[in-house]
């Protein structure tokens, strides 16, 4: 009798063991520090543009801090929408992010998407800005010297003119926004990218545009082009004498293109707080800061949840913007 009663406990053992296997080894691995593999790091652009280069400079240094290798992987197309979406259904296990920048934020306003950026990302950190800078055609415009003076010859001539790396584009669109915010019109000619949008400005094809400070720069310096205002809510370290669009007359005025680093929705919060941890620590480094600046990136760090209300603010703005210009991208 006895005999039979252990038999029949022990069988009772090997049942609830077996059932609560699964939970066990759920347990186990939940329990297994994060990192301990490879962490892909998705830019939705080629390589060698300022996302790029600014995700190589952050996730070298991301994974020194983290000792693990973090492996960056180009998923061009369509304004990034492409490899956002594909993003968005990746397992949150912290080993999948992703460089959001602001084309792909806009893109769903523009183009079929299947994501929300302000809904289908878990926000990680902001980790640069891309100020742009309002140029003309000195010779073209030479009495243009501030946005007063381009205001008033656009007012004189109905027929002014300017350009933008295409339909949809952050040039774009912040100019839109300045009209709609000066009351005056100029005509918009939309080029397929920025370097033939600048060569047709220098040119003099077209008189003035929004155009990214790294693409301009060297063109402002050699007398080229003539920067008659700034777009970001402070003056540019780079070009202390141009004034803010704000501080010339529209307060409240911003246009900052940016980078940041989001992860599929869901990714455990103690994920999202190292990674953005590390990553204040990493764009505070001076060597850091320096590597972006040559790229045009300026390092800018905003924590996780700032970054989110970030996201979600821009993307209802230009959104407006483009809604209210009924603007499609091409």
């Amino acid at each position: 009798m006895l005999f039979r009663n252990n038999l029949s406990s022990m069988a009772r053992r090997g049942v609830l063991t077996l059932a609560l296997a699964p939970l066990l080894a759920g347990t186990a691995m939940a329990q297994t520090p994060w990192p301990n593999a490879m962490i892909k790091l998705v830019v939705p652009f080629p390589a060698g543009g300022p996302t790029d280069t600014a995700a190589r400079i952050a996730g070298q240094k991301l994974g020194e801090r983290l000792k693990q290798t973090v492996v960056i992987d180009n998923r061009a197309g369509a304004s990034g929408s492409i490899a956002a979406s594909q993003v968005t259904k990746v397992r949150p296990d912290g080993y999948t992010l992703m460089m959001l920048a602001t084309p792909t934020l806009l893109a769903p306003h523009l183009i079929k998407t299947s994501y929300d950026p302000a809904r289908d990302f878990t926000p990680v950190a902001m980790v640069y800005d891309l100020p742009i800078v309002l140029v003309v055609n000195p010779r073209l415009l030479p009495q243009v010297t501030d946005l007063k003076s381009l205001i008033a010859q656009a007012h004189a001539d109905k027929h002014l003119n300017y350009t933008s790396a295409g339909t949809g584009s952050f040039g774009h669109l912040s100019m839109e926004l300045l009209k709609q915010m000066g009351g005056f019109e100029m005509q918009h000619v939309p080029y397929k990218g920025s370097s033939p949008a600048i060569a047709d400005t220098i040119g003099g094809q077209v008189p003035a545009m929004f155009a990214d400070l790294v693409a301009a720069l060297p063109h402002i310096k050699a007398g080229k082009l003539r920067a008659i205002a700034v777009g970001s809510p402070e003056r540019i370290e780079v070009l202390p004498q141009v004034k803010t669009v704000a501080e010339q007359g529209f307060a409240g005025y911003q246009a900052v293109s940016w980078g940041g680093l989001v992860a599929p929705p869901g990714t455990p919060k103690a994920v999202v707080d190292r990674v953005a941890a590390e990553m204040k620590q990493i764009l505070d480094e001076p060597e850091t800061r320096a590597k972006m600046a040559g790229a045009g990136a300026f390092a800018h760090f905003v924590p996780p949840a700032q970054f989110g209300q970030r996201i979600a603010q821009d993307y209802q703005k230009w959104g407006q913007v483009i809604r209210d210009k009924h603007i499609a991208g091409d």
